[in-house]
C-alpha cells in the first residue's frame, strides 16, 4: 500500500514541479535581472523574496514542512552547516538567499545543477588545492561585499548518523574577510524520529533520489541556527572545532534512544 501511496503522490507533486519550474523559475530569474535588482520593497531587493518564495515552494512539493529556531545575523557571515540531503540548499535558501560552495559535481546534475548555478553556487573539485584556494578567494569577496555564503562542512553528504567532522580549509574565507561564522544544524524527522532516508542510500543516483524523495510522505527538517562565532584571533581548526561542536550539541537534543529509528 506504500508503494501504490507513493505514486500517488508522484501524480500530483510531478505537474505541481513542473509548473513551479516552467513559470516560477523564469519570473525569479526575471526578478534577479536588470533593471528588476535594483527595484526593493520594504528595503529588500524583490530578488530576495523571489529567490526565497522558490525555494520554499520547492520544499513543500518535495513534502517538507520546516521547523526554524534562531535567526541569522545581519550584514556578512559565514554559515557552516552539517549535510544530508540536497535539498538542504533548497531548505536554506528558503530562509535567506546565500551562496553555497559545493563540489563541481553538482553542476551537471539534471535540474538541480542549474537551478545552483543561478543561485550563485561556489563550485569546487575535491581533492584540489588550486580549486580550493579559488572558492576561498570567492567566499572572501562576496563576504566583503557584504552578502552571506554557506559551507557545509562535513565535506558532503556523508553515510551514518549525526554530525561528521568539520574540515577547517573553508574556514579560511571567514578568518580573510573577518567575517562571522554562524553554526547551522540540520535533521529531517518523522513521527519525532530521525528520517535517515532523506539521504543518499546505498548505489542511489541524483535521478533515483529525486524521484524517491518526490514519492516519500511528508517530513519536517528542523533548522537550528547558533549564535555567531567571531573568528578575530582564532586558526581554522578552532572555529570548525567550534562550529561542530555547537552543531552536534543541536543536533542530539531532545534525541534520546527511543527517538533514533
Amino acid at each position: 500500500m506504500s508503494g501504490l501511496t507513493g505514486y500517488w503522490r508522484l501524480f500530483y507533486r510531478v505537474p505541481c514541479l513542473l509548473l513551479h519550474v516552467i513559470i516560477s523559475l523564469p519570473l525569479t530569474m526575471l526578478s534577479l535581472s536588470f533593471p528588476l535588482r535594483y527595484v526593493r520593497f520594504r528595503q529588500r531587493p524583490v530578488g530576495e523574496y523571489a529567490q526565497r518564495w522558490w525555494s520554499a515552494t520547492t520544499c513543500r512539493i518535495f513534502g517538507l514542512k520546516r521547523r526554524v529556531t534562531g535567526s541569522l545575523a545581519p550584514g556578512p557571515v559565514l554559515l557552516a552547516a552539517n549535510h544530508i540531503s540536497w535539498l538542504d540548499i533548497q531548505v536554506l535558501h528558503g530562509i535567506s538567499p546565500m551562496g553555497f560552495v559545493a563540489k563541481a559535481e553538482i553542476g551537471n546534475w539534471p535540474l538541480a545543477g542549474w537551478i545552483a548555478g543561478f543561485g550563485e553556487t561556489i563550485y569546487h573539485r575535491r581533492g584540489s588545492h588550486d580549486s580550493a584556494s579559488k572558492a576561498v578567494e570567492v567566499m572572501v569577496q562576496r563576504l566583503r561585499a557584504g552578502r552571506k555564503v554557506a559551507i557545509f562542512a562535513e565535506g558532503g553528504i556523508l553515510s551514518g548518523d549525526g554530525v561528521k567532522k568539520f574540515h577547517a580549509r573553508m574556514f579560511a574565507g571567514a578568518i580573510e574577510s573577518e567575517a562571522p561564522v554562524q553554526p547551522v544544524m540540520l535533521r529531517y524527522l518523522r513521527a519525532g524520529k530521525l528520517y535517515p532516508e532523506i539521504t543518499f542510500l546505498p548505489r542511489e543516483n541524483f535521478v533515483d533520489n529525486f524521484f524517491r524523495l518526490l514519492r516519500q510522505p511528508s517530513c519536517t527538517v528542523e533548522v537550528c541556527i547558533g549564535a555567531p562565532i567571531a573568528v578575530q584571533g582564532k586558526q581554522r581548526r578552532e572555529l570548525a572545532a567550534e562550529s561542530q561542536a555547537e552543531v552536534s550539541m543541536a543536533f542530539a537534543r531532545g534525541l534520546d534512544g527511543a527517538a533514533r529509528p
